[in-house]
């Protein structure tokens, strides 16, 4: 399967809106997360919200989209130029052969949320207002982005809760490599909600305080928000962009929500990334890990790492920047993937105190500055929902 050239991307997170300000709070390793404070929420723990979706409104033959989810897709959206970047491949290919592939977990949940709060009190029938079908309907964000976009090729929402934002990467390539369209616009939206923060919390996996990915004393998930989008092409050789080379997934259903202990989907699905790329483990450069905070999920992985890469592979957890952004997690990913071939430098891991020596991986707490070219991202979802992604920059 050829590669693909990602030519455009945006990213919106709790620690910056745009590539910009996500690049350099990813150099710094400044985290974005802060007590929460949402409003129908009351949990001692810190979020990654991002600033000013609240103010976002959709108006127009969008107006029946307007929801927490969709308002920060709309955010995402306005950033890095990527409206016009869009409207040129709309302009190269039709509307007609642009797919629209997005990566969600909660969609518009929040709107539900708030119109059960303002059930009738007597019969308990929601407000008239209420408008599923464009809110919480896991549909609504690729319905959204593709009406507010005018593409009309085919459209999806993978929703395989972590992973989900990273496989349209995938789906992507099978598409554009059957011909079913020509390019297509992927990544991921995740807002926050109640339903996430207190359900995570009765699995008992949100931390107090901010999440530590890879320290040995970390102690469970920050759950964050954000929009990232990416538009994929035909590599073209007189290009010089960077490119998805390889991607691999598994499913392997140990258990609804804990992670095999040895990591053997996540294996699998690394493995599948490097062959399809013809990349030998030594050429990656470090591994955007998944890397949520917790105690099982953090091991799982490392384990899968050593089994893939290696003892002691370089590596980094960024969710103590952003939060663990559910069904974003592997837009995120990507995007910061990206900024670190950019920039030159391999991340920092956001408050990391003492590495745990148990996962055996070379992790830091401060960013490096060198040459990246090869970068593996990591996203795992419930039910074991593995997804690999390998990266390569634009030389």
């Amino acid at each position: 399967m050829q590669p693909l050239a990602i030519t455009a991307h945006t990213l919106t997170t709790a620690a910056g809106t745009g590539n910009a300000a996500n690049a350099q709070a990813l150099r710094a390793g400044t985290t974005g997360l802060t007590p929460c404070d949402l409003p129908s929420v009351h949990m001692d723990t810190f979020i990654g919200r991002v600033p000013g979706v609240e103010a976002i409104r959709l108006d127009g033959e969008l107006a029946p989209f307007q929801c927490r989810n969709n308002q920060l897709a709309e955010l995402g959206l306005r950033q890095d130029a990527f409206e016009a970047a869009v409207a040129a491949a709309r302009e190269r290919y039709g509307a007609r052969r642009v797919a629209v592939l997005l990566g969600t977990s909660t969609s518009g949940i929040a709107a539900t949320e708030a119109a059960y709060h303002r059930r009738d009190p007597d019969t308990g029938v929601l407000p008239p207002d209420y408008d599923y079908q464009h809110t919480q309907n896991m549909f609504s964000l690729a319905d959204y982005v593709a009406t507010r976009l005018g593409l009309a090729g085919p459209a999806m929402v993978v929703s395989t809760a972590c992973s989900s934002s990273a496989k349209v990467f995938a789906d992507a390539r099978r598409m554009i490599a059957a011909g079913v369209c020509d390019a297509a616009l992927v990544g991921g939206v995740d807002s926050l909600c109640g339903m996430t923060l207190y359900g995570f919390n009765a699995l008992q996996l949100v931390a107090a305080r901010p999440c530590t990915p890879l320290d040995r004393n970390r102690a469970g998930i920050s759950i964050g928000e954000a929009a990232g989008f990416f538009l994929l092409e035909p590599a073209d050789a007189g290009r010089s962009t960077p490119r998805l080379i390889g991607h691999g997934e598994s499913s392997d259903a140990h258990h609804m929500s804990a992670p095999h202990p040895d990591g053997e989907g996540a294996a699998r699905a690394i493995q599948e990334a490097l062959r399809q790329a013809g990349r030998d483990p030594a050429t990656v450069d470090y591994v955007l890990m998944h890397a949520t905070a917790t105690p099982a999920n953090d091991r799982s992985e490392a384990r899968a790492l050593t089994r893939t890469l290696g003892g002691g592979a370089r590596a980094t957890g960024t969710k103590g920047i952003t939060g663990h952004t559910l069904g974003a997690a592997g837009a995120v990913g990507v995007a910061q993937a990206l900024a670190s071939m950019a920039g030159g430098f391999v991340p920092a891991t956001a408050g990391l105190g003492e590495p745990d020596p148990e996962l055996g991986l070379d992790a830091r707490d401060r960013s490096e500055s060198r040459p990246v070219d090869c970068v593996l991202v990591n996203a795992f979802g419930f039910g074991g929902n593995n997804c690999a992604l390998l990266l390569e920059g634009s030389g």
